[in-house]
């Protein structure tokens, strides 16, 4: 059993898992190309100065690093696809038409598991639509997200949280806080401290009170907030957030959208909204993404899921193909109709073995008896 044993964070996949992982990327992926997001496939390692470039700085610290023994260079084992996706449309694609449209699925390796999750191989699927900076790109992220993950009431509902970083930092940029100060406030924001942010808010602690019980559903947040006198910089991220909103519930009236105008954490190479995907039933978010600059400064905007969260969510029985037994003797070119058919063949070795009995052993649904099928007897 000791051959059996694998570093914590990783595991194998059986047969029925693999299949059903397979087909929920498929899933994904078909409907990302229904809206023309073009896929590209990434390498799993590159090396170090160009993964973590650029977008890819924030995830320098959940790399694994080896060394090129050819070039003796450092390499990177990649714990997230979206800077490679920027690296590729500032490089190989740079002449190709703007808007970009890419999409991208794959596994990546974290040097430690999330808090809600010990995995550190994860799978990742996502979007990302580069060259264009408005508020209708951003809802076209969120709308062709909500859509791939509509799969005829197999997934509970979705809800999509929206923040906006750069709010609260550039409302109390506007007050003359000196650095400890600063850092004390937007702790207490950090913590939705209340009574901290009234404490140390000074002439912002209305508006940032408001902001903190704000949080919640997307029409009760905005009502909330349009509310606020907010300095004109911050005005306008407010506009933006505003638009993106109802560009969103034009597409989809009946998506969850929720809004939390405080939240800042984990956002730090964002550019503008950003979003969470969440689900009932899985533990933290399942998705996260926003605007950010792609790797030669173009406006970009995306979303990478993690599809492996949500296979425990999912039955697929309703979609195994059913399997036949093809006794020795028959050719695959005799057996092209029936796997056009969709069934799974499953091909007899020796010309004496008892074709009822593998049937049955090896769980097919049904014997090939010269051109029909049988059904395999119970």
């Amino acid at each position: 059993m000791s051959n059996a044993l694998l570093p914590i964070g990783f595991c194998d996949l059986l047969p029925s898992d693999a299949e059903a992982e397979a087909s929920l990327v498929q899933w994904i992926m078909s409907a990302f190309n229904d809206y023309g997001y073009e896929r590209v496939s990434p390498p799993l390692l590159e090396f170090e100065q160009s993964l973590l470039a650029n977008a890819g700085s924030g995830i320098a610290e959940q790399t694994f690093r080896v060394m090129d023994p050819e070039t003796h260079y450092m390499m990177g084992l990649r714990p997230d696809i979206t800077p490679q996706i920027a690296r590729i449309a500032a490089t190989r694609l740079i002449n190709s038409p703007r808007p970009l449209r890419l999409s991208y699925a794959g596994p990546c390796i974290l040097v430690s598991g999330a808090k809600h999750s010990a995995a550190r191989q994860i799978l990742q699927a996502g979007i990302e639509l580069i060259g264009v900076d408005s508020p209708q790109a951003d809802a076209e992220i969120i709308t062709i997200i909500a859509a791939a993950l509509a799969m005829e009431d197999v997934l509970p509902s979705i809800s999509i949280d929206l923040m906006m970083p750069q709010l609260a930092n550039t409302i109390i940029q506007t007050e003359s806080f000196d650095e400890q100060q600063t850092k004390i406030l937007m702790r207490a924001l950090d913590r939705k401290d209340v009574a901290a942010v009234q404490k140390y808010g000074g002439a912002l602690s209305g508006i940032l009170t408001t902001m903190l019980q704000a949080a919640g559903p997307a029409d009760r947040a905005i009502n909330m907030l349009k509310g606020l006198d907010l300095p004109q910089e911050a005005q306008q991220i407010f506009d933006r957030l505003l638009t993106v909103v109802e560009a969103v519930q034009a597409h989809n009236p009946d998506l969850q959208l929720t809004i939390d105008p405080v939240e800042f954490r984990g956002w730090n190479y964002h550019t503008g909204l950003c979003f969470s995907v969440y689900i009932n039933g899985v533990s933290g978010e399942v998705g996260r993404g926003g605007r950010y600059l792609s790797d030669n400064g173009e406006p970009a905007c995306g979303l990478t899921l993690r599809p492996d969260l949500l296979l425990p969510l999912i039955n697929f029985d309703e979609h195994i193909r059913e399997r036949v037994f093809v006794p020795f003797g028959h050719t695959i070119q005799e057996l092209t109709s029936l796997r056009q058919d969709g069934y799974i063949l499953i091909m007899g070795l020796t010309a004496d073995e008892d074709a009822q009995a593998e049937a049955c052993r090896l769980n097919c649904n049904y014997i090939l008896q010269g051109k029909e099928l049988q059904a395999v007897a119970e």
